[in-house]
């Protein structure tokens, strides 16, 4: 997907005047619109530039399989299509190996290319479970984010200590309590490390 980072500026710019805020006229948002697309263009939509078949292309061939892998505590950002405020938390992910083996950094690149998106948690949680229960030929796969939510807490006090927790499992995941319960516990543990 192609980003115009100049279209972005200018709508920028736009929303600024819609404000009451010129930029040829207010220093303090001169550089806002340029500043803004850049930030969107590499960070909030920096994920759809990244393909998830790609990250997972090449794993490691595994001689002995573990029961299950489980990598918590990966810290993401994205942002939410309904208001465009961002949302940040951590992930979880899991998956239980069928002689494919993935490095623990290709874990965290896919779960930036499924939230670095205008995207809801719910969907990127989806996303990451499936792609990495596809992408590695898994017996089965999960994911957990937990993140805070602006949208909840920007409108007023009574939500801004709130938590919003997604979880998706699929293949033999989703038929095994213990494993979607380790994957819980790892994340109450990240949370309280954190």
């Amino acid at each position: 997907m192609h980003h115009d980072r100049d279209a972005i500026a200018t709508a920028i710019a736009a929303l600024l005047r819609a404000t009451g805020h010129d930029p040829s006229r207010d220093a303090d948002v001169r550089q806002t619109p340029g500043r803004v697309a850049k930030l969107w263009v590499e960070e909030f939509l920096a994920g759809y530039a990244m393909d998830p078949a790609k990250i997972l292309a090449d794993p490691v061939l595994g001689e002995t399989d573990p029961d299950v892998v489980v990598v918590s505590g990966l810290r993401f950002h994205s942002m939410c299509p309904h208001h465009l405020v961002p949302f940040r938390g951590v992930a979880h992910v899991a998956y239980i190996p069928a002689g494919k083996l993935a490095g623990f950094g290709r874990l965290a690149d896919l779960v930036e290319c499924f939230t670095k998106r205008l995207t809801l948690q719910e969907r990127a949680t989806h996303d990451i479970a499936h792609a990495l229960w596809r992408g590695l030929d898994a017996r089965g796969a999960g994911c957990v984010l937990e993140a805070e939510q602006l949208c909840l807490a920007l409108p007023g006090e009574r939500h801004d200590s709130s938590f919003v927790v997604t979880s998706a499992f699929v293949g033999e995941m989703a038929e095994r309590p213990d494993l979607k319960t380790r994957l819980f516990a790892a994340s109450r543990g990240a949370r309280k490390d954190g």
